[in-house]
């Protein structure tokens, strides 16, 4: 089952809870076991795990990536200017797989799953694809 969410971003470098869709779509799908996989599909936007608890962190998150990877370097020659978005994003990656156990997606205590912009603000879309068994008959 493949599913695909757009969501609009806001500002340049911005990192956004989407773990309320990921929930949604394990539950719609009634799948006892089985694997998750969110997907990204753009060259300057991300998908990650990191902690969900303290809203300070997504901003400790882009401070830091904006002060490793700066906006404007002299040897950048990517002409479109964003050169640091392809850099961010290939640190954080397209792609993260979850387990799902018991009808859940299998998260620490703390853990939510981000979706990272590094090239915004822009509408995106990401894909959430389920595979496992199908629901026990009865």
């Amino acid at each position: 089952m493949l599913t695909e969410h757009h969501l609009q971003t806001h500002t340049r470098n911005q990192i956004l809870d989407i773990t309320p869709q990921i929930l949604q779509a394990v539950q719609k799908s009634a799948i006892p076991e089985g694997l998750c996989v969110v997907y990204v599909p753009h060259t300057t936007a991300a998908v990650s795990i990191n902690e969900n608890a303290d809203p300070d962190v997504k901003s400790d998150l882009t401070h830091k990536l904006s002060a490793l990877i700066p906006q404007h370097e002299p040897f950048y020659k990517h002409n479109e200017g964003n050169s640091d978005s392809h850099l961010k994003t290939i640190l954080t990656g397209p792609s993260i797989t979850l387990i799902i156990h018991e009808s859940r997606p299998l998260l620490g205590t703390w853990q939510g799953i981000y979706f990272c912009e590094f090239d915004g603000p822009r509408r995106r879309t990401f894909y959430i694809k389920l595979l496992g068994d199908p629901p026990a008959k009865v």
